[in-house]
């Protein structure tokens, strides 16, 4: 149960950082989409979720590989620190070089021209370029900090990163045009470049957040050694190839519903119908939060206790706690939706009717974010045992699904396919990690209970949401009467995690 304590205390440190952070951040949705219309709206969309994409290839799988390796090469750390960076620098150098070279052709692709961009989505593409490329050098120096077990540094670097991020896009978004508007002091100054109501501030501001945190990461820098080691190298590659493809696949279904929306739809709608989806998604942000959290936690802990006693038990523990956990959240969120949908508002009546309009995807993509967190924590079978061909299979399945189902039906239903399609990949990616992690790395879960749970918890939210259409007080009442109920049947198990340790294991 110690092991279990310590993986809960590192969590909750990596989760309360997350929180804070994400949370600051979130608070930017509304100035956003209150800032802009939903038609500008979808261009922020549109360039994160293709950065979210190319962030995966740059980070290369090397992050999990790290863990990895720290575990095999326990005798030499700073060897499998030293060359993870290595390649990832160097395919950010590579990406660099081909990215500048093609730098009018993406950005006619994003802007859906045929020939050539507007100046302003080159420069949107020119700001992308030099962030994905900052933050694919952050990605090892942040691993050996959570492998350092150092979660106070790692959540202090987060943090400062959205502070700087979100401070930045306010002054240039919000505050700028009232020091014009009302000439306050600075305003002559402004005057003469600033633009009013252009999104690319909102880069500019993320861009200098990330160079931000490339200097807070000076100490983990300095402690690089520019040593090669071929031989190395290669059988983290050969490791990090199939993992690379499945956090690929994970991206594609997390961001290409955005991308195909924006293809697929008539050019006088997609723009919209993105800023829409995007802005509703928004709302299911804190169960995506834990989600994040559980994975900064889990990974390095699940390496690190692989070789422990009863290891299959302590994950299997973990596990329903886990599902205990974002069913409730599942619940709670739902039940205060009437009140989550003012973090999403406009000046304009109209405007804000249309981002409202889309409140109905909010279930669906919290369910989803349910079944890739129980992927998340099923998928460290085929991590542990060397076998992440497993994790490519799957998640290459769940991109298919994706891809197939989304070109098939985003033309006639919109942005309501892109959800339900986004639950239909997370959940069979889940089912079918489950199957196959019992035949080649069983682990004892529960599976009774914790499918009881999430059962309970898909009807309690069809009953508020659909039933009761919404209503602030029922749905409140149920989630309190499934929060009580959740208390009382573990009230045993909760009781040993509070309970002090006598020994260790």
């Amino acid at each position: 149960m110690s092991s279990i304590k310590r993986f809960a205390g590192q969590t909750a440190i990596y989760g309360l950082s997350t929180i804070v952070a994400r949370l600051i951040n979130f608070i930017l949705t509304p100035f956003l989409t209150s800032s802009f219309p939903a038609k500008v709206y979808g261009i922020f969309t549109k360039m994160y979720s293709w950065g979210s994409i190319t962030n995966a290839v740059l980070a290369f799988g090397m992050e999990t590989t790290f863990f990895r390796y720290l575990n095999k090469h326990e005798e030499n750390k700073q060897k499998v620190y030293n060359n993870a960076f290595i390649t990832i620098a160097t395919a950010t150098g590579l990406f660099l070089l081909l990215s500048f070279l093609f730098l009018d052709d993406i950005a006619a692709l994003i802007q859906k021209k045929n020939q050539i961009a507007d100046k302003d989505y080159v420069k949107y593409v020119k700001y992308f370029i030099y962030i994905l490329a900052a933050d694919a050098l952050a990605v090892i120096p942040f691993a050996k900090i959570r492998a350092d077990g150092r979660p106070f540094r790692y959540g202090m670097i987060k943090f400062l990163n959205v502070i700087v991020a979100v401070s930045l896009t306010l002054f240039l978004v919000q505050l700028v045009p009232l020091i014009i508007k009302y000439q306050w002091f600075g305003a002559n100054f402004f005057s003469g470049w600033y633009r009013d109501k252009w999104i690319g501030y909102v880069f500019i501001s993320n861009l200098v957040a990330s160079c931000v945190t490339l200097v807070l990461l000076l100490p983990e820098f300095k402690q690089l050694k520019l040593q090669f080691d071929g031989k190395l190298v290669k059988e983290m590659l050969t490791y990090s190839f199939p993992v690379l493809i499945a956090n690929i696949s994970f991206i594609i279904n997390e961001n290409i519903d955005k991308i195909l929306l924006d293809q697929l739809l008539p050019a006088n709608v997609s723009t919209q119908q993105v800023g829409i989806y995007a802005a509703c998604a928004k709302i299911a942000i804190f169960l995506s939060i834990f989600v994040q959290a559980f994975r900064l936690g889990a990974e390095p802990f699940f390496f690190s206790h692989s070789k422990a006693k009863n290891s299959g038990n302590t994950y299997a523990s973990i596990m329903n706690y886990f599902i205990i956990a974002v069913s409730l959240i599942f619940v709670a969120i739902t039940a205060n939706i009437e009140i989550l949908k003012y973090f999403i508002p406009n000046k304009d009546p109209s405007q804000q009717a249309i981002y409202w309009s889309g409140l109905r995807v909010v279930p669906i993509l919290l369910f989803g974010y349910v079944s890739l967190g129980i992927y998340m924590n099923l998928s460290i079978w085929y991590k542990l045992s060397d076998q992440t061909r497993y994790g490519l299979y799957i998640s290459s399945i769940g991109a298919a699904l994706t891809l197939i189902l989304n070109f098939l039906f985003i033309p006639r239903f919109g942005y309501m396919a892109s959800a339900w399609i986004s639950l239909t990949a997370y959940a069979s990616m889940m089912i079918l990690s489950y199957l196959m992690g019992q035949k080649n790395y069983p682990i004892p879960y529960n599976i009774k209970k914790n499918v009881a749970y999430l059962i309970a918890s898909l009807v309690i939210v069809y009953v508020s949401f659909v039933v009761f259409e919404r209503n602030l007080i029922i749905g409140n009442i149920l989630f309190l009467l499934f929060l009580a109920i959740s208390v009382y049947i573990e009230r045993a198990e909760f009781m040993k995690l509070l309970k002090p340790d006598i020994t260790k294991n």
